[in-house]
């Protein structure tokens, strides 16, 4: 597939992912491998550019476009019952770490499916911990950075798994109560299969990974600052 800046997602590709999740078995796969093979070009292709476009305005270690995708084939080994293939193409963005911090999700998936997140799926442990810190001594600046307004044009309320309470050594009428109690931090843009095949698709995604990098920027400085601040 020859490649450009601006390469669309082609109704080809959204129409095989749609027939693959109503015929989720071996033979129909490898009797349409090569149109398996053609969506997986398109959605390589897309993934370039927008890994070249996301690089003039940040730092990814994330190789290629092809490397960023994740497998069709899903995990049988502890699930026989699963289905052979996930009918979505998904991929991840990868900051350079530790200096950077948080992550670009994208699944292109047919059904007004698809869509872009951004943020922190599974922090850990001692991560989760200098968040919440954060969150319990400036709370209000976490709120003025996720009710921006650019964040607000693109993005939906954060969300993400939650602890039942709110953790130990916080009081329960904390104004930062809901933030404290999560576990995961994320924001998320779904778009519909007409906005999907559009020609300013990749600008739209790209205009929404730029939009969350206020609170990237904010995440950064919490996770790679010591105690002091340095």
């Amino acid at each position: 597939m020859p490649k450009s800046n601006n390469p669309v997602i082609l109704p080809g590709t959204l129409r095989f992912l749609h027939e693959l999740e109503a015929h989720n078995e071996k033979p129909w796969f490898e009797a349409n491998k090569q149109r398996y093979l053609l969506a997986h070009a398109n959605m390589v292709a897309f993934a370039d550019a927008l890994l070249e476009r996301m690089q003039a305005h940040d730092n990814l270690s994330t190789p290629s476009g092809a490397k960023s995708l994740m497998r069709i084939y899903t995990d049988q080994r502890f699930h026989k019952d699963k289905p052979p293939y996930a009918p979505r193409f998904g991929g991840r963005l990868v900051r350079v770490k530790p200096a950077l911090r948080g992550g670009y999700f994208y699944r292109i998936q047919p059904g007004d499916r698809s869509h872009v997140t951004c943020g922190f799926m599974g922090p850990e442990a001692s991560d989760l911990r200098l968040i919440r810190q954060d969150i319990d001594y400036d709370h209000t600046t976490w709120r003025k950075i996720l009710r921006g307004k650019n964040l607000r044009a693109h993005f939906g309320e954060l969300f993400g798994e939650e602890v039942a309470t709110i953790p130990r050594g916080y009081p329960l009428d904390h104004p930062a109560a809901d933030l404290l109690r999560k576990r995961q931090f994320l924001l998320r843009r779904t778009f519909t299969d007409k906005e999907v095949q559009a020609p300013e698709f990749l600008d739209e995604v790209v205009k929404t990974f730029r939009a969350v990098r206020p609170w990237f920027d904010h995440m950064t400085e919490v996770l790679t600052s010591d105690g002091n601040g340095a």
